[in-house]
């Protein structure tokens, strides 16, 4: 039997819609002269399936190429669903409440993309955030600055639930012109 490390063991965040309003939310609105607006509230459930497991030798759970907006605004947009499998699921739910709340999330960021020299981002200067389509952005300008990156280079991103950080590696990049 395969020994389970107990950073895989998590709860799945997800939204619960609330659609019908109670008698009194009901009668409030009839009372106030306005309508019903269905709400979401993040909660966390167990899960039937395991957390995606991390192969440390190929990790990049998150591969995408750079698009023009996110060199612009030196972000990298993370879709809703992998947002939530892939990253949210080693969040407590407290953090992952905030972020959905819209609050920016100071986070840490490792450039692994050198093996031998890892490169730390912090200090508030790496934001993890709600965009306003519910997908996710990481703000990471020293990154953009640094690594040079550019339309269509294609990079990996995963978070280490080991660390409690974002890796980030290039995977390939667009020669210049």
């Amino acid at each position: 039997m395969a020994e389970e490390n107990p950073y895989q063991i998590t709860m799945k965040k997800t939204f619960f819609y609330k659609f019908i309003p109670s008698k009194a939310e009901e009668e409030a609105c009839k009372a106030n002269n306005t309508q019903w607006i269905p709400t979401r509230k993040l909660i966390e459930i167990r899960d039937i399936y395991p957390a995606p497991k991390i192969d440390l030798k190929n990790p990049w759970q998150i591969k995408k190429r750079i698009n023009r907006a996110e060199v612009v605004f030196g972000k990298i947009e993370i879709p809703f669903f992998e947002t939530f499998e892939y990253i949210l699921r080693y969040w407590n739910l407290s953090k992952a409440k905030s972020l959905v709340n819209g609050v920016r999330i100071s986070v840490i960021l490792w450039d692994v993309t050198e093996e031998n020299d890892p490169k730390k981002y912090e200090s508030g200067s790496i934001r993890f955030e709600m965009m306003y389509n519910d997908d996710y952005s990481l703000l990471c300008m020293p990154l953009f600055n640094d690594r040079g990156l550019r339309v269509d280079d294609e990079i990996g991103i995963y978070w280490d639930p080991r660390s409690s950080s974002f890796m980030f590696k290039l995977l390939s990049q667009v020669r210049g012109n």
